[in-house]
């Protein structure tokens, strides 16, 4: 809504300042029919902006519905994956090693899951529409010519830096669809022009992520140690150990790999990834906690 009204601003003074040139350098004979002229393409333009705002806010108002909704869900979704790993972690400690009777429950999960990620890509598909209209309100309307020392349409001062919202959901759509080489692309852009926002930590894992998923381990281990080093805050620091844990195992480093996987349960013992390691471990026949 905020950049609709920029634009519409801009439009307006353009026009202006228009009609002031045309008064101050046309002949008094002919300064009449430009003011009318220029008079009625500013109220095109004010109807043009009026609608697209309308438009806009509509939409604006069922997006930020179904985010809420979403947000919610995914809270509600990761509260019961959290109970369930805990159910699941102490069953196994006892050792009975029982998780069929959750089976069911984490399937009903998974589907929810699914669900949530439908709804993000309406979501995304949404906003990007969104994005489009706004772009076709900043084009100039056709065959006028802009002024000048005006920066050219669509091209926008400081363009040179990637917004880092966009930038970063893009990586991740790129990531998800398995467009790994323009992702990381993305990823590396954030972390060049944003190196201190949180988001930065985030876009190194993701990194780690593409490497590990084109079984480049090594470089994986990497990527990990970065988030691990630069970023201990992140949210991604579990998952981060926890993969650089499990690219040493697929490099056969099984002391360094076993060393991480406990590493972790020690830092993070309450986290689904922690129950993981716990999981692996105890697949290698290695206890979770060294004596």
């Amino acid at each position: 809504m905020q950049t609709t009204r920029t634009y519409r601003n801009r439009l307006l003074s353009a026009a202006v300042l228009g009609m002031l040139l045309a008064s101050s350098s046309l002949p008094a004979h002919a300064a009449s029919k430009e003011i009318i002229e220029l008079q009625t393409q500013v109220q095109q333009l004010m109807d043009m902006v009026q609608r697209i705002q309308s438009t806009l806010d509509t939409r604006l108002g069922v997006i930020t519905h179904l985010a809420e909704q979403t947000a919610d869900d995914a809270n509600r979704v990761t509260a019961t994956v959290n109970a369930l790993q805990l159910k699941i972690n102490s069953q196994n400690e006892a050792g009975g090693g029982k998780i069929d009777a959750v089976s069911g429950q984490v399937q009903s999960l998974n589907d929810s899951v699914d669900e949530l990620k439908s709804r993000i890509a309406k979501l995304d598909k949404s906003i990007q529409e969104l994005q489009a209209q706004s772009q076709a309100a900043q084009a100039p309307p056709a065959g006028s010519a802009p002024m000048a020392g005006s920066p050219a349409p669509g091209v926008a001062a400081g363009a040179q830096t990637p917004p880092l919202q966009e930038t970063f959901q893009a990586g991740v759509r790129d990531y998800n669809a398995a467009h790994y080489e323009v992702a990381a692309g993305e990823f590396q852009d954030v972390l060049h022009y944003y190196p201190l926002d949180e988001l930065a930590g985030t876009a190194q894992f993701y990194l780690g992520e593409i490497a590990y998923r084109q079984q480049n381990y090594a470089e994986a281990v990497k990527a990990y140690n970065a988030v691990l080093e630069g970023f201990s805050g992140n949210a991604k620091a579990p998952a981060a150990q926890l993969r650089k844990g499990l690219s040493l195992l697929q490099m056969n480093k099984k002391e360094a790999g076993i060393h991480e996987l406990r590493l972790l349960i020690q830092r993070h013992p309450q986290t689904p990834e922690a129950a993981q390691a716990r999981t692996k471990l105890n697949g290698l026949g290695v206890r979770p906690v060294a004596r």
